[in-house]
């Protein structure tokens, strides 16, 4: 056990090392707890190494189930994705912008031939709410975004077709608040999850 003794300029580097890397209290907090410096300590003496973790969703899965009485009635399988939020985009149809909206099943079929995210990459997300943009939150109106995963299509108990979305709500990531009917209108508050290219 070394006798470190911090300075007032020490101290200071470490402060603005922080900020500069965007650190909550929190995250201070936990770094300063077991034995997680000392891990760090052995990369600066080049007797490790940290590796970035890759989240791999399978996007082939069957995919979960909301409600007991519910079924699948279409998912579009997507293969392994691998998540990176500069691979996805948020869409909004030319009916959803400038005030229009546009009825679910209409909307539905103008992103038939669209890359759109199926529900199991929301259900990662949901489990990973980190792993989610900032500004998924929120538009540039400030208006709460519901962002829909066109991919997995349910049919209802009563029959109505759903789709499901991701939203920021009550200070947490949220996907059973509501689920939404097709037969309800679109507009800019709810864009398409897309693959960018």
């Amino acid at each position: 056990m070394s006798n470190l003794m911090l300075d007032v300029d020490q101290a200071g580097e470490l402060k603005a090392a922080f900020r500069r890397g965007d650190w909550t209290s929190a995250e201070i907090k936990r770094a300063c707890e077991g034995d997680f410096l000392s891990r760090v300590l052995t990369v600066l003496r080049g007797q490790s190494e940290i590796t970035v973790v890759k989240h791999v969703i399978n996007g082939d899965a069957d995919p979960l189930i909301p409600y007991p009485d519910w079924k699948v009635e279409e998912h579009k399988k997507r293969g392994q994705v691998v998540w990176d939020p500069s691979q996805f985009k948020l869409h909004l149809s030319s009916n959803q912008k400038a005030g229009k909206s546009i009825q679910g099943h209409k909307l539905r079929k103008e992103l038939e031939s669209l890359p759109t995210e199926n529900a199991n990459l929301l259900d990662y997300l949901l489990a990973h709410p980190n792993l989610i943009p900032e500004d998924w939150k929120k538009d540039e109106n400030g208006k709460t975004r519901y962002i829909f995963f066109w991919g997995t299509v349910y049919r209802s108990s009563g029959g109505y077709l759903c789709v499901r979305y991701l939203c920021f709500d009550d200070g947490h990531w949220q996907a059973f608040a509501r689920l939404y009917y097709l037969d309800y209108e679109f507009d800019a508050s709810d864009p398409s999850l897309l693959r960018a290219s």
